[in-house]
């Protein structure tokens, strides 16, 4: 019989002896109240009695699901997101919430829908880490009371229609257009300046013509071609004629 018994014993006490890792902490149940946060070790936990469970406390990546919703201005886009959050009050992840992890994900796609419900496409598009930023805000004012801790929330990949891409394109092909011609009016506006500024310098400045003239044939004549073009000014015209009409 004292044999059975300490077989017995032995047993029980294999059966009851619970380890909690470093990265876990343990929610002891004293006949189903709650006693005590179970730190990493091995404990004692005897059925019937007791009843326990693990909380994993390490940071978790939870990928919310592809959500459609519409922008303010009534566009219509597919947006994902990635979620890391950890458990801060293990009691709390289990008393206060009957599945955190479940909770987590809903309220993400629930805020994430209506954050992008409350700006415009464009706001989207470039504002992305503000929004992100909001959206983690939210999550984690709504999560404190269950000891859930959201460390940070990133907007992932926003699907736009295909005809809003298309749009899109145009818009952008139109804006670089529009700078086109406006870089090449400046060119031209800077061009006619400076050929200004050259003719005010040549006009005023005597032999400036006749040096600009000779640079020219200077040029001229690295051509193969047989033609060669002399560039007189109209005041050196005037005052050939005038020789000639005093040599008649």
């Amino acid at each position: 019989m004292l044999i059975v018994l300490l077989v017995l014993f032995i047993v029980l006490l294999v059966i009851s002896t619970k380890q909690i890792n470093e990265y876990e902490r343990g929610i002891l149940f004293r006949f189903g109240k709650f006693a005590k946060i179970l730190k990493p070790g091995w404990h004692l936990v005897f059925p019937i009695i007791h009843s326990y469970k693990k909380v994993d406390i390490r940071t978790k990546a939870v990928d919310v699901p592809e959500q459609e919703a519409i922008t303010r201005d009534n566009v219509s886009i597919k947006i994902n997101a990635v979620l890391y959050y950890k458990v801060f009050d293990a009691a709390k992840s289990v008393l206060a919430v009957q599945n955190f992890n479940y909770a987590v994900s809903q309220l993400a796609q629930t805020t994430m829908r209506n954050i992008v419900g409350s700006v415009s496409l464009d706001e989207l598009l470039t504002e992305r880490e503000k929004l992100s930023t909001e959206i983690c805000k939210i999550v984690d004012t709504e999560t404190d009371p269950w000891g859930i801790k959201v460390e940070n929330v990133e907007l992932k990949d926003i699907a736009l229609p295909e005809e809003m891409k298309r749009v899109i394109a145009k818009v952008a092909e139109a804006e670089r257009e529009k700078q086109a011609v406006i870089t090449k009016a400046a060119g031209e506006v800077e061009a006619a300046n400076n050929l200004a500024e050259a003719a005010n310098i040549m006009g005023t400045t005597p032999g400036a013509l006749h040096l600009r003239t000779l640079a020219t044939l200077n040029d001229l004549s690295s051509d193969q071609s047989n033609t060669v073009i002399f560039a007189v000014p109209i005041e050196g015209l005037e005052a050939l004629k005038g020789i000639a009409g005093k040599n008649k």
